[in-house]
């Protein structure tokens, strides 16, 4: 299984962005063959993204889909639009999605077999919240999410899981060391359960939460952790080079 190292670089960004791959390759060689990188970038970047991320190799998905095909949903994206556009990957059900715009289990599931009916990958987020962590209902907050995000038409390693405690994302803090392997483990557990053994432990598992070049080294060597999902420590094409080379 390869390593996934994702920027997701929410509402940050203008024209110029769209150098940052080449920029990127400047810093980071190509030959790593073990890792995939890939950019979310704000959908008015897509089709410029997709063309340097060709010319790069890095991979270009979007920050979020609708789950119909089109209609009168003014302001959204399709997933056979951002197929449309070569991009590969579409983070679903982030935790800002989830807490600022009201998004539930069910919503990200319908986001998520739009994209797989799209032939993109689905980046199922999950997460518990600081008031989850304390009362110690993580594990029960993730298998609740987990179950009831992942459309039934999901057939394990068409789709990306990304584990975010909340509680972390853009506040410095991180989970210690052995509650991310608990996390995962429990994540990976219920993975194979659901699609077999053989499906389930090929399914990438982000770690989304205050990664940057100083613990993604010790993060990414966790057992079962196949990746991560990054916010503000991506937007720096030197902090995000950084973390793809200590996978």
């Amino acid at each position: 299984m390869k390593t996934l190292i994702a920027a997701n670089w929410k509402m940050h960004g203008d024209l110029s962005w769209a150098d940052k791959p080449a920029e990127f390759r400047g810093i980071y060689p190509k030959d790593k063959s073990g890792v995939e990188c890939l950019i979310c970038p704000p959908s008015f970047l897509l089709p410029a993204l997709v063309k340097q991320g060709e010319e790069n190799e890095i991979l270009v998905g979007a920050q979020n889909c609708h789950a119909e095909t089109s209609g009168a949903f003014t302001g959204e994206i399709s997933a056979p639009m951002i197929a449309g556009l070569g991009a590969t990957h579409v983070i679903v059900g982030h935790s800002e999605r989830r807490s600022l715009f009201g998004e539930t289990d069910d919503d990200v599931s319908a986001k998520a077999e739009a994209a797989l009916n799209a032939n993109i990958i689905p980046i199922i987020c999950i997460g518990e919240s600081e008031a989850e962590r304390r009362a110690e209902k993580e594990l029960d907050v993730a298998t609740m999410q987990l179950a009831n995000s992942i459309p039934d038409c999901a057939k394990g390693a068409n789709f990306v899981v990304a584990y975010e405690p909340v509680w972390a994302i853009g506040t410095g803090l991180t989970p210690t060391l052995a509650d991310i392997r608990v996390m995962h483990n429990h994540i990976r557990g219920l993975l194979t359960d659901r699609f077999g053994q053989k499906h389930g432990a090929n399914i990438q598992i982000l770690y989304g939460g205050s990664v940057k070049p100083g613990n993604a080294e010790e993060i990414l060597a966790i057992d079962n952790v196949n990746g991560a999902l990054i916010g503000g420590a991506s937007l720096d094409m030197e902090s995000f080079a950084a973390i793809a080379m200590a996978a």
